[in-house]
């Protein structure tokens, strides 16, 4: 499928992949900036920081199986089967190679993309990225307990969701910090009021979380990233997934650069725009594109892991 013409505007694109609907985003046009989000989240939260981008990248930000208006199959809900589908994505309207930024879940999610599809990737960002340590707040060790699918199913109802946004935004109107914070609750809820996106949900963060943390873990092979331009960036407010995380993954992945953002929590590209916005032009701007070839993916492993040996031998 070729490239649609692209606009200014953020539009919403719909494409059948293995018999099921994908949904992605597109704005702007010059070299390819892939958006991936996190859990609870869709391609329309990306809006700000594409729209910015947009005037010198051709900016994609994919719908994540079972997350915002994409299908819910049953089905892989694995880093892996994410990254799969973002290359099939890419594949599909032409784009072969890209700079890959991913927040939170879309973090693992890229640095997955970045392990089994190397030679397409040309910097890796990741934004509070998960898969970086064990710890995570205890309101997502929670959602991971068997059960939550009867629970989530009596609780969620349009009429609450709705209500928690209509007070945040009566007490944001107030001046009220409280109201940012029901709103962002009604904002996570909004995508699970259907059976469908409650089960992919859970598939997905039982895949990566469970009752003691983040089950899913890249930091040992962080220093595949050597050869590639990375940035790792976290708000200085995250009580989400600690920022200690970014900090040991800058030091454990070579030539990486990392920064903060004082006014942003989990979220930055919501809390932070401009900033995360920034960050990105400069960081694309001031590197050259990575390139691994499949040839050199075994030189790459290679680099810091001890020789094979023949097992038995003397």
């Amino acid at each position: 499928m070729p490239l649609p013409s692209l606009s200014p505007a953020f539009d919403e694109w719909q494409i059948e992949l293995h018999g099921r609907r994908v949904i992605y985003r597109i704005a702007g046009s010059g070299p390819p900036v892939v958006l991936i989000h996190g859990m609870l989240n869709s391609s329309s939260h990306w809006r700000s920081v594409a729209l910015s981008l947009a005037n010198e990248y051709t900016v994609v930000a994919p719908d994540l199986i079972g997350h915002g208006d994409s299908a819910a199959p049953r089905g892989d809900y694995s880093l892996g089967a994410h990254a799969a589908s973002i290359r099939d994505l890419l594949s599909a309207i032409g784009i072969d190679r890209a700079t890959i930024v991913g927040h939170s879940l879309g973090g693992g999610v890229a640095m997955q993309f970045f392990y089994q599809f190397p030679q397409r990737v040309e910097r890796l960002v990741l934004v509070s990225s998960g898969g970086l340590g064990r710890e995570v707040s205890p309101l997502l060790r929670t959602a991971a307990l068997p059960g939550m699918s009867a629970l989530l199913s009596l609780t969620i109802h349009p009429r609450l969701v709705g209500a928690l946004w209509s007070a945040g935004s009566r007490l944001r109107d107030r001046g009220s910090s409280t109201g940012v914070y029901l709103q962002a609750i009604a904002r996570a809820l909004r995508p699970l009021e259907n059976a469908e996106a409650q089960g992919a949900f859970l598939h997905t963060l039982r895949s990566v979380i469970d009752v003691h943390g983040q089950r899913v873990a890249a930091t040992d092979r962080l220093y595949l990233l050597e050869s590639m331009p990375t940035l790792i960036v976290w708000g200085e407010r995250d009580n989400t997934i600690p920022i200690e995380h970014g900090r040991l993954a800058h030091q454990a992945t070579p030539n990486s650069t990392f920064k903060t953002l004082p006014r942003a929590a989990h979220f930055p590209h919501l809390e932070d725009p401009d900033g995360l916005s920034a960050l990105l032009r400069e960081f694309i701007r001031d590197t050259h594109p990575g390139r691994i070839e499949d040839a050199d993916w075994g030189a790459v492993l290679a680099h810091r892991s001890p020789r094979s040996r023949r097992l038995g031998a003397a």
